[in-house]
């Protein structure tokens, strides 16, 4: 049997020939509805039967196993050994005297059978047994044999295989086989020949029919589409897995070939649950005539997220059986899907365990768990947001301007500096007044969550079990406050997808958050993953709706604008119709089989959760493409919009490597990883460190390591050390460099670009800076003249965008505070650059600088354009300031 599921990767391709045959079974439909065919001919090892293993050969790993519990196989045999000696024993039995066509016996004898404390026939027993265990029937070939029956159509098998005719019908055994009890059987092994090297043509001689007159279904290309199709049979390629489904699985590292490692995260009793073949099924139920993106949108729903959503609500179901809970609620926007799933997974289980979506968000609870209103609580809630603007928080806290009117010129502010906070907050909390008016507002918040959760039912219970994805289980630790402060005796429980770290708030309050892929952090791998690159999970399980901001006095929501685009809503619908085609399938099995294994064993828990890092960590160009423009609310009392993919960071792409995607900040980047797969290259650079194929340090350059640094000025003169950047060269031979300040009063900036003697080529500088605009002003430096006119220190300009620079400390000025026409808050200075070394001896002889006449006048010409003559003037007085302070130094 090796040879016919030796290596998927290459018998799911096309030939070169282009031959392409279709993979479609409605082909098949049609002609044995018309009558078109006078015998459906089928495959039977991953056509009519699937195991629940990703490759036949994993059979032996667990035969070898459960021969060892049995005390028949010595210890010293492991899964590994065993399998190896089992795929050496069929290769040597095909070269002996048998021929390449051979029975399991003949097979048996090539092992070393002394080692076994069993005899041969019970040997070959156990392995038809552990066969059996595993075969499943193939839901959709079963439709088609009864189509063919109920129709007329004579069912005929050929088989490339070595079981006898007896073992054959055993596996067959199954009811809804039950007409093929008296179907002919042609095996490769009866005849001595293969599919691929002479078998049709005796199967249409003892026909007696043409080869117009069969349609053949069958797996493998080499042997059930080419041999026929060559003959005038007509044939269906049903691809086990097809080309794009085994690049996705690849980048989980999961064997596909025959003869590759054991995989490490088979279940002794249930395989891999038949997660592998159901994922290459699933992509049958793809929807005709999706564009590419949609597609692609599609099929990560259906085999990426969806095994695992499917397994997280089969879990929840369980827990929550288990625990005597019959209702469970599932915070909205993510809330209705979650529920759906959940109440799917109880129907084809059969459990009474119901799931309802339930308005909540960590914005209105924040708001509503406040028991206090001072500096401290105040402080922490404004943390919370990401450019919040003091005018954001006033719509929050329900004030007006005029109620507070110290703020009411700071209203565009955006609350960034711990000194600015500070400010807000005494401004917020010096008057009586004011404090009463906002404990009334939080009171009256809370009241309305209260109202919105008496009408929704989440209050009749003494416990309210959340069902959400998770992460830091914040909306749970806020809601039991809440209904702490209104003195509910409600217990809050969580079940989760994930939770990390962060969840530890939750756990001190003596509450459960449990999670099904990772909980409290652990995995490391899974939970640090999930929640540093979540937003394509928590987009596409989101409804297509605006997020929730307020409840009315009624307790009905009160949503936030829609800001996705048309295509993002097409592609996230196409992700979540994925997501229910691949549980519809699950769902479909689970009621054929009462015996059928729940993704809700750890073992099948694990396997998910190597799917959804694998897709997070190394994600494909097509769905780099599709979830990099996708746009991301803040939801949390910002109005901030941005797309997962920053356009900056796209700008960015050609100067970025491998380490520059790991100093990014989540505020950066929300999904580093989707940025590499942009780029082939990077990617494969991504790849290899995360395989552990190359050191880190081969991403670095040699020597001692230079940093990009920066430091700030304030209106008062004085210059202030600020954050350091490793220098690095990538492929393309270029650097990037991102740097974050924040303080309160930042005038100007001094870069230092290569934090060493170097000639620097500057491609770009840009600054997004925050004053008192609710949006980040950006300043741009790119062109020659834009680097003519910044001040240079102990560094010279060579024309065009070159500076040399003498020592670590040299730098150009950036000056913030005059390109915005105010001091700055906080900025984010990026440089992309590449650079030529010099010597950090300073005995190398400098390059002769641009004419000063040269550089004047791009300064001059820059000043006209920005202000006209005054502008001009003032230039030029400034030039010669500089000028006469350089001649008393000297």
């Amino acid at each position: 049997m090796i040879h016919e599921t030796a290596d998927y990767l290459v018998a799911s391709g096309w030939p070169r020939t282009g031959l392409r045959m279709p993979t479609s079974l409605d082909h098949v439909r049609n002609a044995i509805r018309d009558r078109s065919c006078a015998s459906l001919c089928l495959d039977i090892f991953d056509t009519i039967l699937w195991r629940r293993v990703p490759r036949p050969t994993d059979v032996f790993s667990l035969l070898g196993a459960d021969l060892r519990r049995q005390g028949r196989c010595p210890e010293w045999v492991t899964d590994a050994t065993f399998r190896h000696m089992r795929i050496s024993a069929e290769i040597e039995s095909r070269h002996r005297e048998h021929g390449p066509e051979v029975s399991l016996y003949d097979i048996w004898r090539e092992m070393p059978l002394s080692v076994f404390d069993a005899t041969l026939e019970e040997l070959v027993d156990a392995e038809i047994s552990m066969e059996f265990q595993f075969l499943v029937v193939d839901h959709a070939i079963a439709e088609l044999i009864e189509l063919a029956t109920d129709a007329g159509v004579p069912i005929v098998l050929v088989s490339d295989t070595y079981f006898t005719e007896d073992q054959l019908r055993y596996f067959l055994e199954r009811p809804e086989l039950a007409v093929l009890k008296d179907a002919r059987l042609f095996r490769s092994h009866a005849y001595g020949v293969d599919k691929a090297n002479g078998l049709w043509p005796v199967v249409l001689k003892e026909l007696r029919l043409r080869p117009e007159q069969v349609w053949h279904v069958g797996d493998n290309f080499h042997a059930d589409v080419l041999p026929t199709s060559a003959l005038g049979v007509r044939a269906t390629h049903y691809e086990r897995i097809d080309g794009r489904l085994a690049s996705i699985m690849s980048r989980e590292k999961q064997p596909l070939d025959g003869y590759g490692p054991v995989d490490p995260l088979l279940d002794a009793e249930h395989g891999d649950f038949g997660l592998t073949s159901l994922r290459a099924k699933v992509v049958y139920r793809e929807p005709e005539g999706l564009a590419r993106a949609v597609s692609t949108a599609w099929r990560y729903g259906a085999t990426v997220l969806g095994p695992a959503l499917a397994g997280f609500a089969e879990w929840v179901v369980e827990r929550a059986e288990e625990t005597g809970t019959s209702v469970v609620w599932c915070p909205m926007r993510e809330g209705e899907l979650l529920a759906a799933m959940v109440n799917e997974a109880a129907r084809a289980r059969g459990a009474a365990v119901e799931a309802r979506p339930l308005w909540l968000s960590r914005h209105v609870t924040s708001v509503a768990m406040l028991d206090r209103v001072d500096r401290g609580t105040l402080s922490e809630l404004i943390r919370r947001s990401y450019h919040l603007t003091v005018g954001g928080l006033l719509d929050i806290l329900h004030l007006r301007p005029g109620d507070v009117p110290a703020l009411a010129g700071e209203l565009s502010t955006v609350l960034e500096t711990s000194e600015l906070l500070d400010r807000v907050a005494h401004a917020l909390t010096e008057s009586p007044h004011l404090l009463n008016q906002m404990t009334a507002t939080v009171t009256s918040a809370r009241e309305r969550l209260i109202t919105a959760l008496k009408h929704a039912g989440a209050l009749e219970s003494e416990n309210l079990t959340l069902v959400d994805l998770g992460w830091g289980g914040t909306i749970q630790y806020q809601l039991a406050n809440v209904l702490q402060l209104a003195r509910l005796p409600i217990t809050v429980s969580g079940l989760y997808l994930a939770t990390e770290d962060r969840a530890a708030r939750v756990y001190r309050l003596g509450l459960r958050a449990e999670g099904y892929l990772a909980q409290a952090g652990q995995p490391a791998e899974v939970a640090t993953t999930l929640a540093r690159s979540p937003e394509v999970i928590e987009q596409a399980v989101n409804a297509l709706c605006g997020s929730l901001i307020d409840f009315t006095s009624e307790g009905e929501p009160i949503q936030g604008p829609v800001v996705d685009t048309p295509a993002q809503n097409a592609e996230r619908r196409a992700v979540q119709d994925g997501v229910h085609a691949f549980q519809g399938l699950w769902s479909d099995y689970v009621e054929s089989n009462p015996t059928w294994p729940s993704l809700a064993h750890p073992s099948a828990a694990r396997r998910l959760a190597t799917i959804v890092v694998s897709a997070l960590k190394t994600p494909t160009s097509e769905e780099a493409q599709v979830f990099g423009n996708w746009r991301h609310e803040d939801n949390f009392g910002s109005t901030v919009v941005t797309t997962v993919i920053p356009e900056d960071l796209a700008a960015a792409l050609a100067y970025l490597s491998p380490n520059d995607l790991d100093d990014l900040q989540l505020r950066d980047a929300f999904w580093p990883r989707l940025i590499a797969a942009t780029d082939p290259r990077l990617a494969a650079q991504v790849d290899a460190l995360q395989q552990g194929q190359v050191d880190r340090e081969v991403f670095e350059p040699s020597g001692e390591p230079f940093e990009t640094h920066l430091r700030w000025r304030g209106r008062s003169g004085h210059v202030h050390p600020g954050p350091r950047r490793r220098v690095r060269i990538n492929h393309n031979g270029l650097s990037f460099a991102r740097l974050n300040i924040t303080a309160d009063d930042i005038s100007d900036v001094a870069l230092s670009i290569p934090g060493r003697p170097a000639i620097v080529r500057i491609d770009w500088i840009e600054a997004r800076v925050i004053t008192d605009r609710a949006q980040p002003h950006v300043v741009r430096w790119d062109s020659p003249e834009d680097v003519a006119q910044l001040v240079l220190h102990q560094c010279r300009w060579l024309g065009g965008t070159l500076v040399e620079f003498d020592w670590p400390h040299s730098a150009v000025w950036l000056p913030l505070a005059d390109a915005v026409g105010g001091p700055v808050s906080s900025a984010q200075i990026s440089v992309a650059f590449a650079m030529l070394p010099r010597s950090a001896s300073g005995l190398e002889p400098h390059l002769q600088s641009a004419s000063t006449l040269l550089r004047l006048a791009h300064r001059a010409a820059v000043d006209y354009q920005q202000r006209g003559v005054v502008g001009l003037a003032v230039g030029l007085k400034r030039a010669g300031a500089r000028r006469l302070a350089r001649d008393r130094r000297s």
